[in-house]
């Protein structure tokens, strides 16, 4: 199995490159949310790794990855991004990221815009985790810590819409209980006195094209991303009817049409 030592820590990723002229291709590195694993993007690797270089990384604490009771920050998770665009020689990858995972993808193009071609935020929390989500949090720690598996069967199905499964429901709560408990530390992060920084205040100098892509069944307003998209000086937001948090398993085909134009407009492999 493919492992990266990134900032101490051993990462899990999967890839179908650089081989047979991939690195002509352009990079897509896939981030997944709080909990789950690189195995949410099954249906965009399937799809898009026809023709990109495609990349999933099971973040520190989550999946395959070691579980490691330090570094489960906003910004530790941003370092290993950096450091794995680095660690695979990925040639200015789109960074893809559900949830949690846009907020590290923001993050990984406002810090280093040189090594990245664009960014496509799916359903991220942005200002709202800490705006309209204090009390939903506060919730989920009380009841992580008193029945963790009970929370986790209550909470997940409400992440998805009428398009999901329940064998997409029931796989996603079995990632998240294989993941650590120390990942419960970006939540306290949110709601605790030196919280990450706003993006409002930060995106206006994002460098990058970034999509915004929404599910207006989401619990987080679609407002969310479209300010987030107004913000961002090469924003675009694009909602996805008929789907809750996670567009890209409830409806992965039509997700895979909007992600396949968007990473076409950012520009070609290398740009």
């Amino acid at each position: 199995m493919p492992y990266a030592q990134l900032n101490g820590t051993e990462i899990y990723y999967e890839d179908n490159g650089p081989r047979d002229g991939q690195e002509t291709k352009q990079p897509l590195l896939f981030l997944h949310g709080w909990g789950t694993s690189g195995r949410v993007w099954e249906a965009q690797v399937a799809d898009l790794g026809r023709d990109h270089w495609v990349v999933t990384v099971d973040w520190r604490g989550c999946g395959r990855s070691e579980h490691p009771a330090e570094g489960n920050t906003t910004a530790g998770n941003t370092a290993d991004v950096l450091a794995l665009i680095d660690a695979l020689g990925l040639n200015r990858p789109v960074l893809v990221g559900s949830s949690m995972g846009a907020t590290f993808a923001l993050e990984a193009a406002l810090a280093a815009p040189e090594r990245v071609l664009g960014v496509v935020s799916v359903d991220g929390s942005g200002h709202w985790a800490r705006e309209g989500m204090t009390e939903v949090i506060r919730g989920l720690l009380d009841g992580f810590a008193s029945d963790r598996a009970a929370t986790v069967a209550e909470w997940v199905p409400t992440w998805f819409g009428p398009a999901a499964g329940r064998e997409t429901v029931d796989a996603t709560i079995q990632q998240v209980l294989a993941s650590g408990t120390a990942i419960d530390d970006l939540f306290r992060e949110i709601i605790g006195d030196t919280p990450p920084r706003d993006l409002r205040e930060t995106l206006p100098g994002l460098a990058v094209p970034a999509l915004f892509v929404h599910g207006p069944l989401d619990a987080i307003p679609v407002a969310v991303s479209r300010t987030l998209a107004a913000l961002a000086p090469q924003g675009e937001l694009h909602v996805i009817e008929g789907t809750g948090h996670m567009p890209h398993q409830e409806l992965p085909a039509e997700f895979n049409a909007v992600l396949r134009a968007a990473v076409g407009r950012m520009g070609p492999a290398g740009a």
